[in-house]
Parts: C-alpha cells; sequence; structure tokens
C-alpha cells in the first residue's frame, strides 16, 4: 500500500513535468513531449494513473484504519511517503505557486504586492505566471509574502522558489497532522481515522501539496487554533486565528467556534458579546502585527476583490446570477447586474450565519464547536463568489473529526478522493480540447473502478468498532 502510493506520487511529478506550465526559460520546457498532442496526452495519463495509484492506496489505507489494522504511525508514513516525490515538483494543477513566487520576489526587492502585479518585474521569475494575474494585486495576507521574501533572499530561481512555498504548504500538513486528532478525540470521533482521512488524502495531496496554496497552511493554523482553545487556552487559539487570516482573510472564521468552545455552558448573550470583542481584538491585532512586522502593512484590504474578478464555474451564487443576467438581458430589463448582487448576498449571508452560531449554537461543548468550525467554512465555500477545487481543504479537517451517519461519510470520502483526482482538469492542461476531452474519460474511468472496488472491498472486509474517545 505504502509503495504503490509512492509510485502513484511519481507518476504524477513524471507526468506533471509533461502538462504542467513552466518557464519558457527552463530547459525541461523544451521536451519534445510538451510540444505535440501524443506527448501531452502520455503526460495526463501518467498523472492521472498516479492520482488513481494514490487514491487507490489511500483508499486501501482507510479500511485498514476502520478494521484496526491501521495505526497512527501507518497514517503518518503514508502522507509523508506520498508526500515526498511531490516535494521538487513545478507549481501543479494551476499556475498559482509561480505567482507565490513572483510576488515574494516583489516584496524583496521593495515592490508592493498590494499596489502592483508581478509584471512589474524582469525575468523569468514571472514567465509561467498567469497572465489573469500579472496586473493585478495579491489578495493573500503577509505570512506567505514575507516567507516568499525571505527564500528570494536565498534564489531567484522560479522553481526553486516553488519548492519554498511547498516546504510552507508542508508545514500546514504538519499542523494538521498535529490538530485533526486532537479535534477528533474532543468531537468523540476515532482520532486515526479522522487523520487517515485527511493527512493522506488526494485532496490535500494533489491540491494542498502538489499544488501548494496557501489554503493548506491557512487550514493547519485554523485547525491548531481550535485545538488549543479546546485545551482552555482560548487567547492563544484567538492569536492562532489571526495568523491563520494573516494567510488568507477566511481563516479568521474559525474565531467563531473558539468563542463558542472558550465559553461555559449556557453562557448568556452578555458573555458571548464580550468574548467575541476580546477573540477579536486579539485575533485582529495579530493581523495587523503581522502586516506591520512585515512592513507589508494592510494593502490586502484593498486587494479583496481581485479574486472576484473571475467567473468561477463552481460558485453558486455566481452561476445562479450569470443565468439570471441571461435572463435579464433577454427580456430587455434594466437594474444592477444579477451577478454582482448575489456575490454580494452570498457573502453576506455567509457570514450571517456565522454570526448566528457565535450568537445562538450552544457554548462550553467541544464536539458543537468543532461541528460550527465545518458549517462556518462550509458555507463560505458554497456562497463564496469565487469556489476553486481547492477551496475544500478550508472544511475537510473539521468534517473528519465530526461524527457523521454513514451516508455523510460516504460522501465525505467520495469528494475527497474526486477533487483531488479532477486536478488535472484545471488550467494546466491550456483549454485544448483533445487534451480536456481524454482527461475527463480517463477520470471518470478511474473515479467509477475506484468506487466499485471500494464498495466490494468494504462489503467483504470485517469492520471493527470504531475508536471513539469521550
Amino acid at each position: 500500500m505504502i509503495t504503490r502510493g509512492v509510485l502513484g506520487s511519481v507518476l504524477v511529478l513524471v507526468g506533471g513535468l509533461v502538462v504542467s506550465v513552466l518557464p519558457v526559460s527552463s530547459p525541461l520546457d523544451d521536451l519534445p513531449l510538451r510540444h505535440d498532442t501524443p506527448g501531452r496526452l502520455v503526460g495526463l495519463g501518467l498523472v492521472i494513473g498516479g492520482l488513481g495509484l494514490g487514491g487507490w492506496a489511500w483508499l486501501e489505507l482507510l479500511r485498514r484504519v476502520r478494521t484496526g489494522t491501521g495505526g497512527m504511525l501507518l497514517v503518518h508514513r503514508a502522507a509523508a511517503s506520498w508526500s515526498a516525490p511531490l516535494l521538487l515538483a513545478p507549481a501543479m494543477f494551476s499556475r498559482d505557486g509561480w505567482s507565490y513566487a513572483a510576488q515574494g520576489v516583489m516584496t524583496r526587492v521593495g515592490f508592493s504586492p498590494y499596489e502592483h502585479g508581478p509584471s512589474v518585474l524582469p525575468g523569468a521569475v514571472v514567465e509561467a505566471v498567469d497572465p489573469m494575474w500579472l496586473d493585478t494585486p495579491t489578495p493573500y495576507g503577509p505570512l506567505p509574502l514575507a516567507w516568499g521574501a525571505l527564500a528570494a533572499g536565498l534564489t531567484r530561481e522560479p522553481w526553486d522558489l516553488v519548492v519554498a512555498h511547498r516546504l510552507l504548504a508542508l508545514v500546514g500538513l504538519a499542523l494538521l497532522a498535529w490538530a485533526v486528532p486532537r479535534l477528533a478525540a474532543a468531537a468523540g470521533r476515532d482520532p486515526v481515522y479522522a487523520a487517515a482521512l485527511v493527512l493522506p488524502s488526494p485532496l490535500v495531496l494533489a491540491h494542498g501539496v502538489a499544488g501548494l496554496h496557501n489554503d493548506l497552511l491557512m487550514v493547519g493554523l485554523m485547525a491548531v487554533a481550535l485545538a488549543v482553545a479546546l485545551e482552555e487556552r482560548w487567547v492563544l487559539g484567538a492569536a492562532l486565528g489571526g495568523a491563520a487570516a494573516a494567510v488568507k482573510l477566511p481563516g479568521g472564521l474559525v474565531c467563531v467556534a473558539v468563542v463558542l468552545v472558550s465559553l461555559p455552558l449556557a453562557a448568556t448573550l452578555g458573555d458571548r458579546l464580550r468574548r467575541l470583542v476580546a477573540v477579536a481584538g486579539v485575533s485582529g491585532g495579530v493581523l495587523v502585527a503581522a502586516g506591520l512586522a512585515t512592513g507589508l502593512g494592510v494593502g490586502w484590504v484593498h486587494a479583496l476583490g481581485v479574486p472576484g474578478v473571475v467567473r468561477s464555474p463552481l460558485s453558486v451564487t455566481t452561476q445562479v446570477g450569470q443565468l439570471l443576467s441571461w435572463l435579464q438581458q433577454l427580456a430587455g430589463l434594466p437594474g444592477p447586474s444579477p451577478v454582482e448582487v448575489l456575490r454580494l448576498t452570498g457573502t453576506l449571508l455567509a457570514l450571517a450565519l456565522a454570526a448566528a452560531c457565535a450568537l445562538r449554537a450552544p457554548t462550553g461543548v467541544p464536539a458543537t464547536a468543532v461541528r460550527m468550525a465545518a458549517l462556518t467554512a462550509l458555507a463560505m465555500v458554497v456562497l463564496s463568489p469565487v469556489v476553486h477545487h481547492w477551496y475544500a481543504l478550508w472544511v475537510v479537517p473539521f468534517l473528519a473529526a465530526t461524527r457523521l451517519g454513514p451516508r455523510a461519510e460516504a460522501a465525505l470520502v467520495g469528494l475527497l478522493g474526486l477533487v483531488g483526482l479532477v486536478a488535472p482538469l484545471d488550467s494546466t492542461l491550456r483549454a485544448r480540447g483533445t487534451d480536456i476531452a481524454v482527461a475527463v474519460v480517463l477520470v471518470v474511468g478511474v473515479a467509477v473502478t475506484q468506487a466499485v472496488g471500494h464498495r466490494r472491498a468494504l462489503a467483504a472486509a470485517p469492520r471493527e468498532p470504531a475508536r471513539l474517545v469521550g
């Protein structure tokens, strides 16, 4: 099983050298396979085959944990060994990693990424940046930018800078390895199974490690924030919530759960409001202090609308808004753009739900706090004006730590496997029709094969009682 997962990651790495976007000055960009359709399809097959092998190994790991034949050491071995081959890979499944590299260099040389886009830089570091983001500021917080600036003090080679940011993603993975079992134990869930669901999952490996998205670090800090708050250290939890927001602003949502778990049972409205103010003060202070300490300030506030230039096909509010906009144009009706109205409405509804949880959800109950962390993150993802596959990272650690019914658990396993498997359908394919068609066929074939095989294996395997805590 471990060997199968390692082989899968190696295939993803090798295939990624063919299908991933690389700087044009990179010697590997001249590989013949990269520039003809048969070659790209070979690389694509290797990537999807590797993801399929990794998913197969992960499903077997889950079965071993469920039957009591696998423990936490096996889970950690799987996560570490399956991540290792991806450490030196280029930015995969999106170009965000190349943007991180350029933003780090900008920070290092004195161009504020909150005021300028990467196009202000000369040379190879901007060659693989998505043209959509070349002239736009970044909405990310100061912590990943400061790390990028530190790395840029050692090298200006784009690939090396991508690897440096992948190390930061692995920090997020390590934080989850510490926090998820503790959240699960507090919520009465099997800690080993919760860790197995998250750490070596296709979602985390494909989007968090190979894709090196800042979201993995953000959710790692969120999970640790709630875990320490469960140990009656709410001030530290609030500070870590602020650190999560200093990676990406939605990380601050965990502060709602920090408030709930830090109050006694049946807390009054006054108690809630006072604790909300205190937690907001601590987390907000950390966020502002991070900007001041790095010299970047709070310019990210002005760049929060940058992701909204994308009409994300996974955003419910965007898609419904586009449908209403088409109907509006068809009928010749005046008025504001339904897309913008629904996007704003969705964001406000998600924030209203978070506020309602803070003011009305039961206090002093660890399982409730974990569940509310999952609920508020899920609402923000579902109602967000922009949604990408890797946004599922915001929710999964908290859902995995929550006791779920059989159907919900099966849906979570399916989500974790499928979102990782469809990673090659992102911008890496550079919109070539043949590549996309072949990728869809391969993904569907692998997904169906895995689902059928997993169902049969579960039916045949004996199941031990879950190792519940609490």
